[in-house]
């Protein structure tokens, strides 16, 4: 690798503070849970049934925006918040 390639990746590359805040506001990711995993990720969840499979929207950063029993529901929300969405498995 030439020296002016090395300066050019070195110029493309993203601090630790600049990565940890991509995609903040304008993407956000739908993950399916179970209820039995939502006390640490929502704390001021209500008591829910255990067992039950839900859609969770969560921003960029991790944090939670939103949890329905719908897939097309938590779309629906993320949608109207102008948010990309993209799916984790």
């Amino acid at each position: 690798m030439t020296r002016t390639a090395a300066r050019s990746i070195e110029k493309m590359a993203m601090t630790n503070g600049e990565f940890a805040h991509l995609g903040e506001g304008s993407v956000a990711y739908l993950r399916k849970v179970s209820s039995d995993d939502l006390r640490g990720r929502f704390p001021g969840l209500d008591e829910i049934a255990p067992g039950m499979e839900l859609w969770a929207l969560f921003s960029a950063n991790g944090q939670p925006i939103l949890l329905s029993d719908a897939r097309d529901r938590a779309l629906a929300g993320a949608m109207e918040n102008d948010l990309t969405t993209v799916a984790i498995h």
